[in-house]
């Protein structure tokens, strides 16, 4: 049987997607559920925006983010990836698919300046190189003199196409709604509550660490479990001035926690 070059191609781009997808699953130090994984694809549908939290400069974080990424393409279908990089960076991004830049070439804000997230995005160039349907988009405001969510959401909402969203930003971008004290005033939302309030599709969940010191392996708690308030409020509204969660149904669809193996 004779291959023209374009069967060769996807077939290339596959097999680096099951090395891609294995590696992260079998990396030594953690294991990512796949049922966690599978409850959250089934989430990405058009017309949505799915928000990973991230637990910022942990490895860990990155890999699951990672190992979900694959797990959606696994299916063949088209996938959109926002990062917390600056928005006027999108240029270089797409420079760095055309092979024409390098991950150096990209400058990260300090809060997520780490190797694990260079490798994320090198990476991720790689699989759009290899002919997965992917988009990257950065979304970072940046030094812009602008509202940081308001800026993120509005460039999460601009992207809204049949290909759904998947974003990878700081766990406190995850809440859809905060009660905050009226003692400091008017606050400002963020991204999750943004896009919610304007009535878009959107699924959150932020990661939490149950022992700072393990992160071993993980698992989805949905957010219809009493557990997961206590978890929100101890790890999330704890740095706010906020009012703690008694139901979080309307405030995540879930949290993925880390936890001793």
């Amino acid at each position: 049987m004779k291959l023209d070059y374009s069967s060769f191609k996807g077939l290339e781009g596959k097999i680096f997607s099951f090395f891609f997808f294995m590696v992260v699953l079998c990396f030594p130090f953690q294991v990512h559920s796949s049922e966690t994984y599978k409850k959250i694809v089934e989430g990405m549908e058009p017309q949505s925006i799915t928000i990973i939290g991230e637990s910022q400069q942990l490895p860990e974080s990155i890999q699951f983010f990672q190992g979900l990424i694959s797990s959606y393409l696994q299916q063949g279908k088209c996938l959109a990836v926002a990062l917390e990089i600056v928005s006027i960076q999108q240029t270089i991004l797409d420079q760095m698919v055309e092979g024409r830049t390098i991950k150096s070439d990209i400058k990260l804000p300090p809060m997520i300046e780490h190797t694990s997230y260079r490798s994320l995005v090198d990476d991720l160039v790689i699989m759009k190189r290899r002919g997965h349907c992917l988009r990257l988009i950065a979304i970072d405001a940046g030094g812009l003199n602008v509202n940081q969510d308001k800026w993120m959401a509005e460039r999460l909402a601009k992207q809204i196409s049949q290909a759904p969203i998947l974003a990878l930003l700081g766990n406190l971008h995850t809440l859809k709604k905060i009660g905050w004290n009226s003692s400091i005033g008017k606050a400002f939302p963020y991204v999750a509550e943004i896009l919610s309030s304007q009535g878009y599709r959107i699924k959150t969940y932020p990661q939490i660490r149950q022992d700072k010191a393990c992160n071993t392996q993980n698992r989805l708690i949905s957010s219809d479990e009493q557990k997961i308030a206590t978890l929100l409020n101890r790890s999330v509204i704890s740095l706010l001035n906020a009012a703690k969660y008694e139901t979080v149904n309307n405030v995540v669809d879930g949290v993925i926690l880390w936890e001793c193996g």
